[in-house]
């Protein structure tokens, strides 16, 4: 089997050296062996695909959590698609609720400008004062 330096690996996977070195520290990349005569980490081939994974996965909004969840139910026997389906789903009710909230906030932010003409001096700022304001 083909192995990979770190610098190959993060070529391969589109990524820097230290995101392969940070997902290894946090347990999405397994801890390669170092080949006995330089010392050099020898990633095996398919650490490519599995980075690229995890950076496609965090692209759609799953945490490194999710994710190392995800990988594990990927190799697990017990595993089926509609497991993985549900934290989807999940995810999808996640990220709908944060679009609820970034909507609110748009919707506030929008309300503050419109009350502000931006003639009066920073010391009667109403966008300012409102921030002060306890919600």
């Amino acid at each position: 089997m083909k192995s990979l330096t770190i610098g190959k690996l993060a070529k391969e996977a589109g990524v820097n050296l230290e995101t392969v070195r940070y997902y290894e520290r946090r347990g999405l990349l397994p801890k390669p062996p170092r080949s006995a005569s330089s010392g050099y980490r020898q990633f095996p081939e398919d650490s490519a695909r599995r980075l690229r994974f995890v950076r496609r996965a965090q692209e759609l909004g799953f945490s490194l959590a999710e994710i190392r969840e995800l990988l594990s139910l990927r190799v697990s026997r017990n595993t089926t698609s509609a497991a993985i389906r549900t934290r989807t789903e999940a995810k999808i009710a996640d990220i709908d609720s944060k679009i609820r909230s970034l909507e609110s906030m748009k919707k506030t932010l929008q309300k503050l400008t419109k009350a502000c003409d931006g003639c009066a001096p920073v010391a009667q700022c109403s966008i300012l004062d409102s921030l002060e304001e306890e919600a």
